[in-house]
Parts: structure tokens; C-alpha cells; sequence
């Protein structure tokens, strides 16, 4: 299992075409993706998109990416990389 932080700075936070993105995204990986707020509130797999939105992630808010199983290193790091080129 691997894991990273990370601070949300698109000024509108995770609204539809991001969080469409992010699930397109994930869905292509071999791992499985989960996101949860810094809170630990609420938690939702990155390949729903609806789970993505019902989240409610602001600008400004931490969330914790958790990537397990499948090729985690590579797919931890490509998930980082969606995280700082499109939220």
C-alpha cells in the first residue's frame, strides 16, 4: 500500500470535470484507488465519480490518496502527478 497527501489548490476544489478526470484516470490503472479527506470523514474509491463529488472537497482541503495492489510504486506516482497537473 502506497500513500501521499495532498493539498487541493484548483480554486473551485474537486467539482465535475476534475473529478471526471480523476475517475477516467484511475480507471486505467491497475491498482486500486482511494481517496479519503484529511478528517477522515469521508472516503470514496477514485474510479466513482459520484462518490468523487458527494465528497465535497474544497480549495484548500487535504486529502490522502491510497493506492493498493497492482504496480503501487508506478501507479502511486502517476496518481501524484494527475493530483499537481489537474487539482
Amino acid at each position: 500500500m502506497k500513500q501521499f497527501q495532498y493539498t487541493i489548490s484548483d480554486p473551485i476544489g474537486v467539482h465535475a470535470r476534475p473529478a471526471g478526470l480523476l475517475a477516467k484516470a484511475a480507471k486505467a490503472l491497475d491498482s486500486t484507488v482511494t481517496i479519503t479527506k484529511a478528517d477522515g470523514s469521508k472516503s470514496a474509491a477514485a474510479t466513482k465519480l459520484m462518490a468523487i463529488m458527494g465528497m465535497g472537497i474544497k480549495t484548500g482541503e487535504t486529502v490522502t490518496v491510497t493506492v493498493e495492489g497492482g504496480n503501487e510504486e508506478a501507479n502511486c506516482a502517476a496518481m501524484e502527478q494527475f493530483f499537481k497537473e489537474n487539482l
